[in-house]
Parts: structure tokens; C-alpha cells; sequence
């Protein structure tokens, strides 16, 4: 069989429940768009049965493949090493939750296939389907103003967990990147960005999950890391 045409990763950290659906949901949508894919679990040190789950899939469906790590890497190095592990032309990764409707892996494929070299989905468009809390909302909506004034970045939302990349393009990205956690999915726009590569955003329909593992140390860690990328880019890199 050639090569997979679509790498689909799903970050995972003590999520089993969560990939019970997840995965056979995920099998069903890729299959519909190429039979071409496979799908990498990067499993982060988990330790309530994630892995093994994954195992007893990937038995039934070589298709599914573990990425396995014994510690905690955190998200950001997770995608990293899974983005580089992949084979696919396109790389996407979503959230396990499934927070954002899968419906959107078609459009997502499709404006990668169609040139952009990175697609990503927004919750923060007028066209956006969006359901969370009222004060969740306000801190999004404030981070991302703030990252588009400090960073000079055209997205509206950096942090939806529903991204895709030509490959090709993402992998001399990757090795810029800092950031080991969330932060990575602001500071792959934004370099993206300056880099003149072609981004699309559009919007999705999307759920909070009931389990999110975001933090309010987080959210600090976030905000001082929109001031650290600042300096990376204005003043400490040539």
C-alpha cells in the first residue's frame, strides 16, 4: 500500500473514555474522505489504560498506531514528535473530545489539498457555532485580541484544537517551536505567519468538552508567553 495521503493525530493524556469514541468516529470520517490515512495516538505518559487501548485497536486496524511516551512531554512536544513520526502529506490533529464537529476534517483536508499550508479551525468567527461559558468566552476572546496586537497575528483564534498542515511546509517549522505545552498552537500561527505561509482559518461548530485539562496556571502561562514570543521574534532572534 503507498504511503497515507492523511495523518490524523490525536493528542492523549489519561483520556481512555475519551478515545473509545474517538477512535472508531475518526476511522468512519477519514474513511469516507481517502482510504489513504492512518492515525497516530500520541499518548503522553498516561496512566489510566490509554495505551492499551490503543493496542487493542491498532490489532484490528493497522491503520491506528501508538506513539507512546513512559513520561509527561507535554502537548506541544507530543505533536512535535508526532507531526515528525508522520507519513502522511497532510498532517491534521484534533482534540479527543471531539469538541470540534468532525464534519469539518472534509474542509480541512480540502484547503490543503487546495494550497493553504496551514488550516485551522476557529470558534471566534460571526459564522462560528460556538457553546461554552460566558467567562471562558471572555478569556478567549481576550487572549486572542492580545495576541493579535502583540504578535501582529490575522487569526482570530489560535487556540482551537482542530489544525492541519501540508507537511512538507510544517516540518522546517517545527524546529523553531518552544514551547512544549499549549502555547503551541498560538506560536505555529504566529511564526507561520511571519513567514509569509499561507493560512487558512474557518469556522466550526463546537462543544466544550466535559473534561478539559486546560488550567488556570495555564491561562498565566499563556499570557507571559505571548510577551516571551514577543521577545523571540522582535529582538533575541536574528
Amino acid at each position: 500500500m503507498s504511503n497515507p495521503e492523511i495523518t490524523a493525530i490525536i493528542p492523549v493524556f489519561n483520556d481512555r473514555a475519551s478515545l473509545e469514541t474517538a477512535l472508531p468516529v475518526s476511522i468512519e470520517v477519514l474513511d469516507a474522505i481517502t482510504p489513504r490515512f492512518e492515525i497516530i495516538v500520541a499518548e503522553d505518559g498516561s496512566s489510566d489504560g490509554s495505551a492499551d487501548l490503543v493496542r487493542e485497536f491498532s490489532a484490528r486496524d493497522a491503520r491506528v498506531q501508538l506513539l507512546h511516551s513512559d513520561t509527561r512531554l507535554g502537548r506541544g512536544k507530543a505533536l512535535n514528535r508526532a507531526i515528525t513520526r508522520a507519513q502522511g502529506e497532510i498532517v491534521c490533529y484534533y482534540d479527543v473530545d471531539l469538541a470540534t464537529n468532525m464534519q469539518h476534517v472534509r474542509e480541512l483536508v480540502l484547503a490543503l489539498r487546495n494550497g493553504a499550508d496551514i488550516a485551522t479551525g476557529s470558534r471566534l468567527l460571526p459564522a462560528s457555532d460556538t457553546v461554552r461559558t460566558g467567562g471562558r468566552e471572555i478569556a478567549s476572546r481576550s487572549y486572542n485580541f492580545l495576541v493579535r496586537l502583540l504578535l501582529g497575528s490575522r487569526i482570530y483564534d489560535h487556540q482551537c484544537g482542530f489544525k492541519g498542515f501540508r507537511r512538507e511546509r510544517i516540518l522546517p517549522l517545527l524546529e523553531k517551536i518552544r514551547s512544549d505545552h499549549w502555547f503551541w498552537d498560538t506560536e505555529i500561527l504566529v511564526r507561520a505567519q511571519l513567514r509569509g505561509y499561507a493560512v487558512y482559518e474557518f469556522p466550526v461548530h463546537w462543544r466544550a468538552g466535559k473534561g478539559t485539562t486546560v488550567r488556570l496556571k495555564d491561562i498565566f502561562s499563556m499570557g507571559s508567553s505571548i510577551l516571551r514570543l514577543w521577545w523571540q521574534v522582535h529582538v533575541s532572534e536574528d
